[in-house]
């Protein structure tokens, strides 16, 4: 897949970190390999050893320069045409927000809610709901913070300074 360079981050030899191009939330990051294939065997031994240190590198600058509640990392997805990609998803306090006051997700509420207590987020609907919103509406929430473009900025600085 090409990426257009307004939305790349940080390159390696093997690895392309960019802010996800469908994304209307800050700091969405994909980290993809280079070489067309899609199981972590068919890569490259060197590209593998580079990936852990990469992820690693890329959670740090997320969690410093982004500061989010809670960073998913995760790999999803089996379409045919796509290399192996890894999704850096942040999950900011405003985020939640939104998503507690979403009445398709206020009914998780039950699930573990107590009187005087917060429930817990589940990871797995608060996904969902990020890709709802931020990727796939046409008109997604407003976001709170620096914008897309400006979070680029900044990680890219982290990422060349660091």
């Amino acid at each position: 897949m090409n990426i257009p360079d307004r939305f790349i981050i940080h390159q390696t030899r093997h690895w392309v970190l960019n802010q996800r191009i469908n994304s209307a939330l800050p700091g969405y990051l994909m980290l993809s390999a280079r070489e067309p294939v899609s199981s972590l065997a068919q890569l490259p031994v060197d590209a593998q050893a580079e990936l852990g240190i990469l992820m690693a590198r890329t959670q740090q600058v997320i969690e410093a320069q982004l500061q989010p509640a809670r960073l998913y990392i995760s790999r999803y997805g089996h379409d045919t045409g796509y290399a192996i990609h890894f999704h850096f998803i942040p999950v900011y306090p405003w985020v939640e927000t939104l998503f507690w006051a979403d009445e398709r997700y206020r009914a998780l509420q039950a699930f573990g809610w107590t009187e005087g207590v917060q429930a817990q987020t589940d990871g797995a609907e608060l996904t969902l709901f990020i890709w709802r919103e931020f990727c796939e509406r046409p008109d997604p929430p407003a976001i709170q913070g620096d914008s897309v473009e400006a979070v680029i900025a900044q990680l890219r600085n982290a990422f060349s300074s660091g």
